[in-house]
């Protein structure tokens, strides 16, 4: 398999994983007393990576992970 195909098959399953933990993180943050806002922080850099790995994806010619974006 070329780097780059399975640079295709890897990218889905990243965005996949980063996408649970963000929600982990979501989801823990409302009983993390203090550390709420850097959860909730580390759960939008999550999402801000994986807009950039869906246009790696993109730009490979692959097909989107979801069908929606995260900013």
């Amino acid at each position: 398999m070329k780097e780059i195909d399975k640079l295709r098959v890897l990218l889905p399953h990243w965005i996949e994983h980063n996408g649970e933990h963000a929600a982990e993180f979501r989801a823990w943050a409302e009983r993390a007393g203090p550390a709420k806002d850097a959860l909730l922080d580390a759960a939008r850099l999550l999402e801000q990576a994986n807009a950039r790995l869906e246009s790696a994806l993109h730009g490979l010619g692959g097909a989107p992970a979801h069908g929606h974006h995260h900013d």
